[in-house]
């Protein structure tokens, strides 16, 4: 199924590199459209719907929502497990959004059923004898990776490992799963969740915006990559005398033992998480569209085991981060406007090229690439 948005200014984004446009303004400020993504981009993809350990914290289910799609996930016996947040009675939901309990089953609070937490029905009260083999729950394919877990709400996508493609390799080094939440921010951005991930997959804009960043990390170094998987991303330098991102290119110390000490990596997993990997931590930007123009962020800092400080590289990004988020709503209120006109891109701009052929092909009906 295509995107309500007309065809030929996304076909305009998909012309070769150099001589291709940004997609129209309908693409970050038309209310249907962000509706066609939650269905077509959220949830018939891999979401990202958090780190493992703390979903479960606590709790044996917990109700979120990926894309437009209520899902019920629960841990039994230390698994992860994703269904329909829907009862098999008369539709109502187990769970209200972002709700969590502690109980052995999931209890509908309208009628009284209950389904164990591998899905099976248990009961269902004055029904007599029903066929509880056929009116389990509807599972969801969910995957683990590095900490975090995915769910594929449509139960359409690709296995999860296509998905990821050659992105577990490049990120392997980091053992993100072993690192250590230190600081989570979270904002709430007037822009759509596109324009900033655009943001995050260039630098262009740097020299102007971000002085600080410049100090540590040459603008126009590293590279961007072309591998399989749904995501894009590339690498950039620490200048001669830094050794992290802080505001003085240094920090404690603690470095992950097998990361690139020269490098930091930013990449984007389609079609919310943003990871960008440095030789001492790990930062992440979760997204959740909530309007056309309106996003909210969770950014997490992860650090090795032993770490002491966070300061150096919360306070460097938080500042870098609101940089960020102002240029964004300037961007936002600019597609609003009856004057804008989609525009190329710089040379520089590749990443942005790929993010925005990977949407616009998904807005023709072609899926998600992945190569």
């Amino acid at each position: 199924m295509e995107a309500p948005v007309e065809r030929g200014a996304v076909e305009a984004a998909l012309l070769p590199f150099g001589s291709s446009r940004m997609l129209p303004a309908a693409a970050y400020t038309d209310p249907a459209v962000l509706a066609w993504e939650r269905r077509h981009l959220f949830a018939d993809a891999w979401t990202c719907v958090g780190r493992v350990d703390e979903l479960r914290e606590g709790c044996t289910q917990r109700a979120v929502t990926v894309g437009d799609v209520g899902v019920l996930l629960t841990f039994p016996a230390g698994a992860v497990r994703a269904f329909a947040n829907v009862c098999r009675h008369r539709a109502h939901e187990l769970l209200p959004d972002g709700a969590s309990n502690g109980r052995p089953s999931a209890v509908c609070p309208y009628h009284g059923w209950a389904f164990r937490l591998d899905g099976k029905l248990a009961t269902a009260p004055g029904m007599g004898a029903v066929d509880a083999g056929e009116l389990g729950l509807i599972e969801l394919p969910a995957a683990e990776w590095a900490g975090w877990l995915f769910v594929n709400a449509g139960a359409r996508a690709e296995p999860f490992g296509e998905h990821l493609g050659d992105l577990e390799r490049l990120l392997r080094p980091y053992g993100m799963g072993e690192l250590q939440l230190g600081a989570r921010h979270e904002y709430r951005v007037a822009a759509n969740w596109k324009v900033m991930i655009d943001n995050y997959h260039e630098c262009y804009h740097c020299p102007l915006i971000h002085p600080e960043l410049c100090k540590v990390s040459p603008p126009t170094s590293g590279d961007n990559w072309a591998l399989p998987g749904a995501w894009v991303g590339g690498s950039m330098d620490l200048r001669p005398h830094a050794t992290t991102m802080s505001f003085d290119g240094n920090g404690p110390g603690h470095f992950i033992p097998d990361a690139p000490r020269r490098t930091v990596l930013y990449v984007g997993l389609f079609p919310n998480l943003l990871v960008s990997a440095h030789p001492d931590y790990v930062m992440t930007h979760r997204l959740t569209p909530v309007e056309p123009g309106l996003t909210t962020i969770e950014c997490s800092w992860f650090f090795p085991e032993g770490f002491t400080e966070t300061a150096y590289a919360v306070d460097f990004w938080d500042l870098t981060n609101r940089q960020d988020w102002a240029a964004c709503e300037s961007v936002q209120r600019g597609l609003a406007s009856p004057h804008f006109v989609p525009g190329p891109l710089a040379p520089n701009e590749d990443a942005v090229y790929q993010w925005t052929t990977l949407i616009a092909e998904a807005y023709l009906g072609r899926g998600i690439r992945l190569t």
